[in-house]
């Protein structure tokens, strides 16, 4: 079997819901979207829900090539940009090809990834995530209050730019969870919004009222020290990470004990970049959890991570251009069945009218940094704040 040429589909869509956090809080529904198709001579096609034009100058590293041979290819990706870097544009269409490589290598033997990878428990245990800043009170205890009707224990609420407003919002999010246990698993993440002191400060006031499981991107992802010293002084884990690239950005924060639990996506480099991580960390014996994606398809490769806690849902309605993908949620985990690959099958009808539909107006994505975000005085300069811009 060969690799002989490939597709990228680009669409947007609107979501079910506008997604927001400290960085972006009044929140966007619209986003662009694509579908990597990589066809081979025997009509096996494998996919990923992500892509951007710069597959093509990877391409002819795999043309001809067999397509079981994942990690050869992934090692030729690598070794093409290596004096740019695994960075932009590059990193993001080296993470599509190498997930739409998997998916097809599962597809050749007929058998969903999680089986491909050498798993033998079809389920993953997952958490609730709003990314909903711009949610309501009560449009956020209908969204908590939804996941825990399907026994989901563990809930990841969006903080970070009035603590009023933030301990109020994670009240809402423990009493949504508290009709199922006594004891919800809450998380927090502010997006790096916070200085260091800041953070410090904002979350030993959270956690007067409540037990937090970890506090998500507390201060800049690369800032080792200031991350460490975040740990080092709240009762809650520091998780951070899902804005890295690869393996080697995590070094530092393994080395210097920064970072309590490691975020992990195929984002980062694809799913061999993803095991990568986490093999790291299970050597330093630090847990990982995986990161919302379309169509949940993360939890296959969670499913072989043996440091592996939970992964996000976020469940927005980004599926638009899919029959099947994985939603079957059942006692807080997710089930996985025997679908071969990723678990994603494309509708191409519905595809064909997302790529066709006329919006016109433009995503606020990528949202940036709002101003005065990380520095400590900020926060003493109300008549500039309106969290709502």
């Amino acid at each position: 079997m060969k690799i002989i040429d490939y597709k990228l589909e680009k669409y947007k869509e609107i979501l079910d819901r506008p997604l927001g956090d400290s960085n972006g809080p009044s929140g966007e529904d619209l986003i662009y979207s694509s579908i990597l198709k990589i066809q081979t001579d025997e009509g096996i096609t494998g996919i990923a829900p992500i892509g951007n034009d710069y597959v093509k100058e990877f391409f002819p590293l795999l043309e001809g090539r067999d397509p079981r041979e994942v990690f050869s290819i992934w090692k030729k990706m690598i070794d093409f940009v290596f004096k740019g870097g695994d960075e932009g544009e590059a990193h993001a269409a080296l993470s599509a090809i190498d997930i739409a490589l998997w998916d097809l290598k599962a597809k050749i033997n007929s058998e969903p990834l999680w089986r491909t990878l050498g798993s033998s428990d079809p389920r993953c245990k997952i958490y609730a995530s709003d990314i909903g800043y711009n949610l309501t009170d009560e449009e956020l205890y209908a969204f908590f209050s939804k996941m825990a009707d399907k026994g989901v224990d563990s809930a990841k609420v969006k903080i970070g730019i009035s603590l009023e407003d933030d301990i109020r919002r994670i009240g809402i999010v423990y009493d949504a969870l508290s009709k199922i246990t006594k004891r919800p698993r809450i998380m927090i993440d502010s997006n790096e919004y916070w200085s260091v002191k800041k953070a410090i400060q904002s979350i030993n006031k959270i956690e007067e009222k409540f037990d937090i499981f970890w506090a998500e991107e507390p201060v800049r992802r690369w800032d080792y020290k200031g991350l460490k010293m975040v740990s080092d002084n709240i009762k809650a884990a520091v998780s951070t990470g899902e804005n890295l690239n690869n393996v080697g950005d995590f070094y530092s924060l393994i080395d210097n004990q920064a970072a309590d639990i490691l975020n992990v996506s195929t984002y980062q480099s694809g799913v061999t970049g993803l095991r990568q991580i986490s093999n790291l960390a299970h050597a330093y014996e630090i847990p990982v959890t995986t990161m919302n994606c379309i169509g949940n398809y993360n939890a296959h490769i969670a499913t072989s991570i043996p440091n592996h806690v939970m992964m996000e849902v976020v469940d927005p309605g980004r599926e638009k251009a899919y029959s099947k993908w994985n939603d079957n949620i059942s006692d807080g985990y997710l089930l996985l069945d025997e679908t071969p690959g990723i678990g994603l099958v494309i509708d191409e009808k519905s595809l064909s009218e997302l790529k066709n539909q006329k919006i016109d107006r433009a995503p606020k994505k990528p949202w940036g940094r709002r101003k005065g975000a990380g520095l400590y005085i900020h926060d003493f300069e109300k008549n500039e704040v309106n969290w709502k811009d």
